[in-house]
């Protein structure tokens, strides 16, 4: 039995882990001010047919805090991907040459500084619904254990492990949260 329960609880671990993984990819896409190709992570580029990555088609760097430069491999991918931002929720404006696509990151109004806070705020507590989540489920893993006659004190000291991933996995998105609101609202 003690096994399983090193399991459930290594388990446990490991997939807060990644919630908090994926909450701070979900944080590098919100924009802060700053020009970072993480912004265009989520974009997709008709790659003769099939919607692609763009780090797929195209190499995406950050020349300076208000510009992103998209050089893409193939010359004549330029007006599928200046295509793609226009027709993206990012609300930039793409502009073309023969090298490649620029994009002028504008500064934010304090109004749109505001709505990423929020936007931020709804991804940390997506997060924090997740990891509470996989605490529901390993703890009723090992209820279904103690039924199966493992130890009651084997189990509850599971449950205080698993509550304590919980609580330390939770303050790390707090945590995470904190710098994405002072990122986004310094100006």
């Amino acid at each position: 039995m003690d096994e399983e329960i090193k399991f459930y609880l290594d388990e446990a671990e490991e997939s807060m882990g990644k919630a908090l993984q994926h909450t701070q990819q979900e944080f590098a896409r919100i924009r802060a001010g700053k020009a970072t190709p993480a912004m265009l992570d989520s974009l997709r580029v008709d790659y003769y047919g099939t919607p692609t990555p763009i780090g797929q088609v195209a190499n995406v760097a950050a020349p300076d805090a208000r510009t992103l430069f998209i050089k893409p491999w193939e010359k004549n991918m330029i007006s599928e991907i200046a295509k793609a931002i226009k027709n993206s929720d990012l609300g930039l404006n793409p502009q073309s040459d023969a090298e490649g696509v620029r994009l002028n990151i504008p500064p934010m109004t304090e109004e749109r500084r505001r709505d990423l806070v929020k936007q931020a705020k709804n991804e940390s507590e997506s997060g924090k619904v997740r990891i509470r989540g996989i605490r529901k489920d390993v703890n009723d893993s090992l209820r279904k254990l103690l039924r199966d006659g493992a130890a009651e004190d084997d189990i509850k000291d599971a449950e205080a492990k698993v509550q304590k991933f919980t609580d330390s996995y939770i303050s790390k998105v707090d945590e995470l949260l904190g710098k994405k609101e002072s990122e986004i609202m310094t100006i």
